[in-house]
């Protein structure tokens, strides 16, 4: 099918998602006038400054390429809407905190804002793309609002293009991605809107990788992909506590599982847990749709992955605790790494959130350290209620459950060896680089014995820690003589 290129693409939606992916297709499409909206003028100022609002590796190159060529940040969203041939829409889905679904279902009142302040602006003809992680048939309620609410002069097509992009490694997803997928109506409209799409990934991406699909297809894909990745690591952490209790090895185990064909390696790292903004939030809504649906064991399946993750982060916390001679209370404990995973500072549902509170709970004193995350981020992350990180009124400071708490017994230090200078123990909780090349012995040397280091992602020379004298538990892995010896129960 024969189909032109769009003049003029913008998105709604200017965070983890929106930007990069506007950024690419800006560097890699000249001809295109590409157009990041958001209502937010701090972080659209981000956007346009030498400090760019996220941080991702080769993301500040591929802006400064093209920014002020064909690519703009803008907070005129009418403007550029009316004007736009093709809409992405990348606005937040958080999971809802109240009413029908809450804890569960993906919250759409960003989505349906975004639809009405579509329809009021336009004409003509325009493409919208659902670009946000949204529940099957969120199209069809998208094409209801627009709908009832546009014109007699403004047609449109809805298609689903949802994102496969692994934070800290991005700009590298979006330059080679394994696939891009394209969902949309099979009538001769949402054809040629597919075709359309397809034509401009296709300025730098072979066409066999990217696949089209219909709009449902499409939108299940994106919440089973992440599902199926998830699994894989509560399969692998529910492992690490097996092995624990008989002596294995996760490390090993997984190395040997991984070198099935059939299998593979990727994702079998145990760790303290998966983060990030879709993962849990992804299976949740999943589950909230299996049971909607009377699928009960269905969403029972997929729960357990999110159950694992959570006893995964308990059991850390624990072990932690029982070591330490059963109480960490007024103890300084210094916590290496905030981000969810390395290579960003995204701290959305990162582990360090779960394993910080229950630390707290036990009158602990943290010192966090963490390379690309602000101060101020890791204190409201602490001070949140759950599935409150994504609501505006939350970052707005509405919600300050821990605030107290967090106050009086969390510091944040500028190195992670000022971090543990002082403290009775260190949780690695991030995978950053810096942490595997630490002076070691001097950190050693200027704790509280015994000194305890507790590594939440396996990145370290354990045999080595030990011979310096840590006492050191890693996950998976036979346990350390003292902590063996003392017997500390662990649930």
């Amino acid at each position: 099918m024969s189909v032109e290129l769009p003049k003029k693409l913008v998105c709604i939606g200017a965070g983890y998602v929106g930007g990069p992916t506007m950024a690419m297709i800006a560097l890699k499409c000249p001809m295109i006038e590409v157009v990041v909206l958001d209502i937010n003028q701090a972080r659209i100022d981000a956007w346009n400054s030498d400090t760019l609002p996220i941080y991702e590796p080769g993301l500040d190159e591929v802006v400064k390429a093209c920014r002020g060529r064909n690519l703009f940040f803008s907070t005129d969203v009418k403007k550029h809407v009316a004007e736009g041939d093709i809409i992405f829409v990348s606005v937040n889905t958080p999971t809802k905190t109240k009413g029908l679904g809450a804890g569960m279902a993906a919250d759409l009142t960003y989505w349906e804002s975004a639809a009405r302040g579509i329809a009021e602006v336009s004409t003509g003809h325009k493409i919208i793309v659902e670009k946000s992680t949204v529940p099957v048939k969120t199209a069809e309620a998208v094409e209801k609002v627009l709908r009832s609410c546009a014109g007699s002069n403004f047609t449109y097509d809805v298609l689903s293009n949802p994102e496969f992009l692994a934070e800290g490694t991005a700009i590298a997803d979006l330059t080679n991605p394994d696939r891009v997928l394209i969902g949309g109506r099979e009538t001769p409209s949402g054809l040629k809107a597919v075709a359309t799409l397809k034509a401009v990934y296709e300025q730098w991406i072979p066409s066999k990788q990217v696949i089209t699909a219909n709009l449902w297809s499409a939108e299940l894909t994106k919440l089973a992909a992440n599902a199926m990745l998830a699994q894989r690591i509560s399969s692998v952490n529910a492992l690490s506590a097996l092995c624990e209790s008989t002596g294995a090895d996760i490390q090993q185990v997984a190395n040997a599982i991984g070198m099935d064909s059939r299998v593979g390696p990727k994702f079998l790292n145990a760790s303290v847990g998966f983060g990030g903004s879709c993962f849990q939030k992804d299976i949740l809504n999943l589950v909230y749709i299996c049971e909607s649906l009377g699928l009960k064991e269905v969403a029972a399946y997929w729960k357990q992955v999110v159950d694992i993750n959570n006893y995964q982060k308990t059991r850390f916390v624990h072990r932690m605790i029982s070591s330490m001679f059963n109480t960490v209370s007024g103890k300084k404990i210094a916590m290496l790494g905030f981000a969810f995973k390395k290579d960003t500072g995204d701290t959305r549902e990162t582990p360090s959130i779960d394993v910080g509170l229950g630390l707290l709970a036990d009158n602990a004193k943290l010192c966090i350290y963490d390379p690309q995350v602000k101060e101020d981020l890791m204190r409201r992350e602490l001070s949140m209620g759950k599935f409150e990180w994504d609501h505006p009124m939350s970052q707005a400071g509405a919600s300050v459950s821990n605030a107290a708490l967090v106050d009086s017994n969390v510091t944040c230090a500028a190195t992670a060896e000022e971090a543990c200078t002082g403290a009775h123990a260190i949780a690695i909780l991030t995978e950053w680089d810096e942490f595997k090349t630490m002076d070691f012995e001097k950190i050693f040397a200027s704790m509280v014995k015994p000194a305890f280091l507790f590594d939440g992602r396996n990145i370290l020379d354990h045999a080595k820690l030990r011979k310096i004298g840590f006492v050191t538990y890693c996950i998976g892995k036979p346990l350390d003589p003292f902590l063996s010896e003392q017997g500390a129960p662990c649930p």
